[in-house]
């Protein structure tokens, strides 16, 4: 049975009706740029083929949010008027997205939601902004609220603020709502313009690695880093006016190098590198020229594992793993770290040779490690509706 046809079935069963329309929003990975976001600086990421399907349907009259999670077995209610952050993890973003809503003044009656998924929760695979981005996409069709993509973006990252708690930056929702079919996606943080490259990656394959190593940014060292970028601005800024480490150069790093503190002269030299290294990837893409490509994932994997370190043993094992195979074009860890996967581009001989090791892997670490050949797809779109 097709999933949407199976959460279709599930809907009635939980709610005693049909939806009235099913969504899909993908997960993504982010091909190089990390940690540059939330510093309004560049990032390249692409929509997978894994993701979340949200079917949905109207409660007239009423301001009740029911959300059942196919996944988990588990039905949560709230009033629009009380809605609080839960100790249900996965509750927190349907009812995120709808307080965001509301607070914007977007007009919408109660909501009955069924969710199911395939991304890999804890990898860094964007299973949240799938779930945010489909429940506002759903609302906004069943509603027929006028939003625009970036604006729906937009709203799903406020609900993480406000209501998860995690300060992520824009590309995880942006991806989620706008990518395309075969594209790569260099996304300006700052001023929100986006440009698709074509991702042509011919004999070659997209491999995820998921490490399987426990991975919770609300937990995690993620808003330390944030909060060290804001105090490197507070430094670069005596010399340069500026708001985000997006506003550096280089040049500029160098200038105030002697008066950083290590910690917080590190993640600024990470940041400000990275940022290039998008743009050098995308001219690199664009010219057909994989090597190069290639050789700035690597570049950007040492750079978050010596200057942001966010990597782990684990990560770095499977990318030394796949680099110094022949036929591996590129490999680094990918996601906020701390755990979740690795992103690397392999010639089918190579793909084969690197499975070959993993056994290794889980016999050093105690984790399963789990492969996904992936391909860029569209953003979230109807794929039902009554």
């Amino acid at each position: 049975m097709p999933e949407f046809e199976l959460l279709k079935q599930k809907h009635n069963d939980i709610f005693g009706e049909d939806p009235e329309l099913i969504v899909h929003a993908p997960g993504r990975v982010n091909l190089i740029g990390e940690h540059t976001d939330y510093s309004k600086g560049f990032v390249m990421p692409m929509a997978i083929d894994m993701g979340i399907t949200v079917a949905i349907s109207k409660i007239p009259d009423s301001n009740l949010i029911s959300v059942y999670s196919l996944d988990f077995d588990k039905k949560m209610v709230a009033m629009y008027s009380d809605l609080v952050k839960s100790n249900v993890d996965w509750f927190n973003y349907p009812i995120g997205v709808v307080k965001v809503l509301q607070k914007k003044g977007y007009k919408f009656e109660g909501i009955r939601i069924t969710f199911t998924g395939n991304v890999p929760q804890g990898a860094g695979l964007s299973s949240s902004a799938a779930l945010e981005v489909g429940v506002a996409f759903a609302i906004q069709k069943i509603y027929n609220l006028e939003i625009s993509g970036t604006e729906m973006a937009l709203i799903c990252q406020q609900a993480e603020h406000e209501v998860v708690g995690v300060k992520c930056g824009i590309m995880d929702q942006y991806i989620c709502r706008m990518g395309a079919v075969n594209q790569a996606m260099l996304i300006d943080c700052q001023s929100l313009e986006y440009r698709l490259i074509p991702l042509d990656l011919g004999n070659y394959k997209m491999i995820i690695t998921n490490s399987n190593v426990p991975h919770k940014l609300s937990s995690s060292l993620y808003n330390q880093r944030v909060s060290e970028c804001e105090e490197a601005v507070k430094i670069l800024s005596e010399e340069k006016p500026g708001k985000f480490l997006r506003d550096y150069t280089e040049e500029d790093y160098k200038k105030s190098h002697d008066i950083f503190p290590p910690e917080i002269r590190k993640r600024a030299f990470h940041v400000i590198s990275e940022n290039q290294r998008v743009l050098d990837a995308e001219k690199a893409l664009q010219s057909h020229d994989l090597t190069a490509f290639g050789n700035l994932m690597n570049a950007s994997h040492k750079s978050l594992e010596i200057y942001y370190e966010v990597s782990s043993v684990e990560l770095d094992w499977l990318v030394e793993a796949a680099q110094t195979i022949e036929g591996c074009i590129g490999s680094r860890m990918t996601g906020a770290g701390f755990g979740g996967c690795t992103i690397s581009i392999l010639s089918p001989e190579a793909l084969k040779i690197y499975l070959e090791k993993l056994p290794a892997y889980e016999e050093k670490f105690g984790y399963k490690p789990i492969t996904y050949e992936v391909t860029p797809v569209e953003g979230v779109h109807e794929i039902w509706k009554k």
